[in-house]
């Protein structure tokens, strides 16, 4: 893109800084309108799971009810507690929705068709990945609320205890595709199994990672059944108790756009990325955005059938998971992973 800015007599400093622009929107706004209907889908799914109908009347099937409720927070005033820090409160959402945001920057769409394709890909992913979590404290600890403090602890305990996990995962994809290159961890998925199957999750060896994967993505984005911060039985809403307004929406927001990034991860790391399902001639002739696309929405799936359908944790058992049963068996597996490729030459 750089190039064609180039050619239409821009320097080239210039030039990158438009490309570089045009690159964030067409990730950016694309991003945000599947949020939009990625929540109208959630709501649907879980209706029906319940045999009720969900959203069916603003717009054609419901399809706009997304943005009516967006109209409506945007309407209402935002209101701070006379006892909150103000600044910190305000800034708190804002951190939440620029992070999620922040990690699509190094997310391969196809075969070169990422914003920044740079050696360290899958590191500056679960750097940013980590840095979620204080959108969350600061909103807990400024809002001068018991309900809201206690959410940030648990939301601090919690991310601590499924990051730690989550490394050794990507520890063993690392060791398999041998680069921390998102394009390379793509590219080394290609006829994977038996020359046949294109993606990590086909191999006997790393599919169990995969599973602690998908159920730590769930954990790291506080989805259900790991949705502590937010329990209403018991902290009414967590940390976003005090927010109204856009304030509020911005925590939808970065929440919905947090799980799209999980769902993508979970096809890119595992199951091939743009690449189809099979090393077969004939599928590469679809375009690698649809593969990518239906491996997203199947995985998002997945996250809304468990939250419909699985009773929350208690923090006990969120806890024990993480440290006492996800943690030994990744560490563990990383040895596996490891042996086996040193005795079958993988480092030669």
């Amino acid at each position: 893109m750089t190039d064609f800015f180039i050619s239409l007599g821009m320097t080239y400093g210039w030039a990158w800084f438009v490309a570089t622009i045009c690159g964030i929107l067409l990730i950016a706004l694309p991003l945000m309108l599947g949020v939009a209907m990625i929540i109208y889908a959630d709501r649907k799914i879980w209706a029906a799971m319940a045999l009720r109908r969900g959203p069916n009347v603003v717009g054609p099937f419901g399809l706009l009810q997304s943005f009516a409720d967006g109209l409506k927070v945007f309407l209402q005033e935002t209101i701070i507690p006379s006892a909150a820090n103000k600044g910190l409160f305000l800034i708190a959402p804002i951190i939440t929705f620029t992070v999620a945001l922040l990690a699509w920057a190094v997310i391969p769409f196809n075969s070169g068709a990422v914003l920044a394709d740079i050696n360290v890909g899958l590191l500056y992913i679960f750097a940013i990945s980590s840095l979620g979590v204080y959108g969350v404290v600061i909103a807990g600890w400024a809002s001068n609320s018991k309900y809201p403090f206690f959410s940030a602890m648990r939301a601090a305990a919690q991310m601590i205890s499924y990051e730690v996990s989550i490394g050794f995962i990507i520890i063993c994809v690392v060791l398999w595709a041998g680069t921390f290159n998102m394009n390379g961890i793509v590219v080394a998925q290609q006829g994977h199994v038996l020359g046949f199957f294109n993606g990590f999750g086909f191999n006997p060896l790393l599919f169990p990672m995969w599973v602690l994967f998908l159920i730590s993505g769930m954990a790291e984005t506080a989805r259900a059944p790991f949705d502590l911060t937010e329990a209403e039985s018991e902290l009414v809403a967590g940390y976003q108790t005090e927010y109204s307004s856009m304030s509020f929406a911005l925590y939808w927001l970065g929440e919905y756009a947090n799980v799209l990034l999980m769902c993508t991860l979970n096809a890119v790391l595992f199951f091939g990325g743009w690449l189809p399902p099979v090393d077969w001639a004939p599928l590469y002739w679809v375009n690698g955005f649809v593969w990518l696309f239906i491996k997203i929405l199947f995985f998002f799936f997945i996250f809304s059938w468990v939250k419909a359908t699985v009773p929350r944790f208690r923090y006990d058992q969120l806890m024990r998971l993480g440290w006492k049963i996800f943690l030994p068996f990744s560490l563990l597996w990383v040895f596996i992973v490891s042996g086996y490729l040193m005795a079958t030459g993988h480092f030669a």
